[in-house]
């Protein structure tokens, strides 16, 4: 094994191989929570996960592209993120949804209550997926316990919420991010250290997490064409071909070997942003009465999501892509941030005309947009202000909300005592501990 490698396995945290982790992931989240939402609305529809189907674009002029596809859809070779027309050349027959954010949120926010009954050291890592440290929960080393609690999950997932979920158990977050993408639905997963040769070597390079496509061509072109074969590789050749950064990470994640713990805070955002993929191209002809109420939409969605997460932002970022599907983009830096819909729809309308209108811009050189996006970027929180009356109102209300908010903790307290019985009582006594009372005492050591 390489020295980095060598090195890296015997510094690591020895409490930290011990650790089991879950990495729970939603099976086609979007074609899933869509198909949920038509048969509560039309109960003698067609279920969408059962026919080929897919979420993507605009349904009725059929442009955009696709999102989530069903499991009948991928066996026609249908893909996520290729073109809507590419994927109906393909199926004809394909029955397209467009996207709906407000249901998937919903569901998204259920997901994260049920698996915050199971432990709270939880990291939602997107809408769709959460690692969760489940450590304190079982009996040291117990595999089998693992695999009961991951079981437990998935059918309380399919039970209370109606979709199906993989799980991946491993000693650290990568594996079980890895684990979770094996075989679906409705699959529990295991990748420990001592199964990564047998279990993830043999994959593509394009199958390591973190790994994408320009690397893993890359890695192709000097002979890596699998996980295992990057894990051989040497330290030098691997930095001197992606970057000394890029390099390491490939031949540690290769190897397996991850310390990232599982942080219950999600990282905050370095920008927010908006995009569209519009139902006619967009050119010069169009720019004015198509194209300025677009940037103006986005412009003003970017501010108000910033306003909710009370951050502010200093640079104002528009891009675009073409019909040829390049993406092109200007920005500008405020001199003070902003959260401002009327400063960032000022400055993003000005982005817009330079890169698209002016002499020398794409609309000049016949080049027409098939995309709009606008974002602010360097987010800052905004500074508190005075206390008013108000805010002093609003702050007697968040401790009500609070005391709320503990009631509910106690009666999250009392199902998971009920879960932990319930499955004790089938997989027999001590398979699970009551671990979430002195969670912290271990979990903070570490």
């Amino acid at each position: 094994m390489n020295d980095l490698v060598s090195d890296l396995s015997s510094t690591k945290n020895t409490k930290a191989a011990q650790r089991t982790i879950f990495h729970v992931d939603v099976n086609s989240a979007y074609l899933s929570w869509s198909a949920l939402k038509q048969l509560r609305l039309s109960p003698g529809s067609v279920d969408l996960r059962t026919v080929p189907s897919a979420v993507g674009g605009d349904v009725r002029t059929r442009h955009g592209i696709i999102t989530a596809k069903s499991i009948p859809a991928k066996k026609y070779g249908i893909s996520t993120g290729e073109p809507v027309v590419k994927a109906l050349q393909k199926c004809p027959h394909l029955i397209l949804v467009p996207p709906d954010f407000t249901t998937y949120r919903e569901y998204s926010r259920r997901l994260m209550e049920i698996l915050s009954e199971v432990t709270p050291v939880l990291q939602q890592v997107s809408i769709d997926e959460a690692w969760l440290d489940v450590t304190d929960l079982l009996p040291p080393g117990d595999r089998n316990a693992a695999e009961a609690l991951a079981q437990h999950i998935r059918q309380e997932v399919s039970g209370r919420l109606g979709f199906t979920v993989n799980v991946g158990i491993s000693s650290n977050k990568l594996l079980a991010k890895m684990a979770s993408d094996f075989q679906k639905p409705d699959r529990t997963h295991t990748l420990y250290p001592d199964e990564i040769s047998e279990k993830m070597w043999p994959l593509p390079i394009e199958s390591l997490y973190g790994c994408g496509h320009s690397t893993a061509r890359k890695l192709r072109l000097v002979g890596i064409s699998t996980i295992g074969d990057a894990a051989a590789a040497d330290i030098q050749m691997l930095q001197s071909l992606l970057g000394e950064k890029a390099g390491a990470y490939i031949l540690r994640s290769a190897n397996g070997i991850s310390t990232s713990p599982v942080t219950p805070q999600r990282d905050k955002a370095k920008s927010i942003s908006n995009e569209r993929t519009l139902s006619e191209d967009i050119g010069s002809d169009n720019f004015e009465t198509d194209g300025l109420p677009v940037v103006s939409s986005l412009a003003r969605k970017v501010a108000s999501r910033m306003q909710k997460a009370g951050v502010s932002g200093q640079t104002v970022t528009f891009q675009v892509k073409s019909t040829a599907f390049q993406r092109y983009s200007r920005q500008t830096s405020l001199e003070e941030p902003t959260d401002s819909a009327d400063e960032i729809e000022r400055e993003a309308l000005y982005l817009a005309k330079a890169l698209l209108t002016d002499p020398d811009g794409l609309f000049a050189k016949g080049i027409s947009v098939r995309l709009i996006g606008v974002g602010v970027s360097k987010l800052s929180e905004k500074k508190m202000q005075q206390m008013n009356l108000f805010d002093w109102a609003a702050q007697n209300l968040e401790k009500e909300e609070k005391e709320k908010e503990s009631e509910k903790q106690l009666e999250k307290q009392s199902r998971l005592d009920s879960m932990l019985k319930k499955i004790n009582q089938r997989y027999g006594e001590g398979t699970l501990g009551k671990g979430m009372a002195g969670h912290s005492s271990e979990a903070d050591k570490n």
